[in-house]
């Protein structure tokens, strides 16, 4: 479903030219959960914001179920991120005057979303927030403003959903919460599933982990928490 063959990514601060990514190759096969690990500056934000066409490499190529996607231009990639790919973002990026049910509403205003409150309503259910329709960001917890955050990506019915660091501000509880309903919407719905974390404990949740540093994979394959797990692997993946 997703393919990178070496894939670069350079930031020109001033003079001086920065490599977040060096020659990074990920294959993510459809229905997958894969968990990405590694220290500040590792390069794994930069592949997630690859990955969900954000932004795009400076060399090497990207393809998202057989599509190449450098070529295309602003609006082929928004394209792609209204329609297939879901964001999950650690600071949930809720609207503050909006409702919990007027935030997953939001990206069915741009287009020509049918049955907009139906389906909002429908989001929110399947995160446990029936509810907490009415109820503003700040009249919930974090774990449940994460749960909105999520209903918010699933409204369009994208395949793929992106999780940069979906449990940091978390507590123990809530992050439980939360991985539960990622890990059920990859086994029950076949959603692929990338989540960025630095907690060994999420990461053991997915299937495989890929670990980076300086802008390059180390390591890749079955995570602890998997029946392939395999010594080492994930072992280094939780550096």
């Amino acid at each position: 479903m997703i393919e990178l063959s070496d894939v670069t990514k350079v930031y020109r601060l001033g003079a001086v030219e920065v490599a977040a990514l060096n020659g990074v190759s990920l294959s993510i096969e459809r229905g997958s959960m894969l968990a990405v690990m590694g220290p500040s500056g590792s390069g794994k934000s930069t592949l997630m914001n690859i990955i969900g066409c954000l932004d795009v490499p400076t060399s090497g190529a990207y393809s998202l179920e057989g599509q190449e996607v450098a070529p295309l231009s602003g609006n082929g990639l928004a394209e792609i991120r209204n329609t297939k790919i879901g964001f999950v973002f650690q600071t949930y990026n809720l609207l503050p005057r909006l409702t919990a049910l007027g935030n997953v509403e939001l990206p069915l205003m741009y287009g020509r979303g049918r049955n907009r409150r139906k389906r909002a309503l429908e989001a929110l259910e399947r995160v446990g927030l029936g509810d907490r329709t009415r109820h503003r960001p700040a009249e919930l917890s974090g774990g449940q403003q994460q749960r909105v955050g999520i209903a918010r990506a699933l409204v369009k019915d994208p395949a793929i959903l992106l999780a940069d660091e979906p449990t940091g501000n978390l507590d123990s509880r809530s992050s439980a919460e939360i991985m539960a309903i990622l890990t059920g919407l990859n086994r029950d719905e076949g959603r692929t599933v990338v989540v960025v974390t630095h907690e060994a404990e999420v990461a053991a949740q997915a299937s495989r982990v890929v670990a980076m540093r300086d802008g390059k994979i180390v390591s890749d394959g079955p995570s602890a928490g998997s029946a392939g797990y395999w010594p080492g692997a994930g072992d280094r993946g939780a550096q």
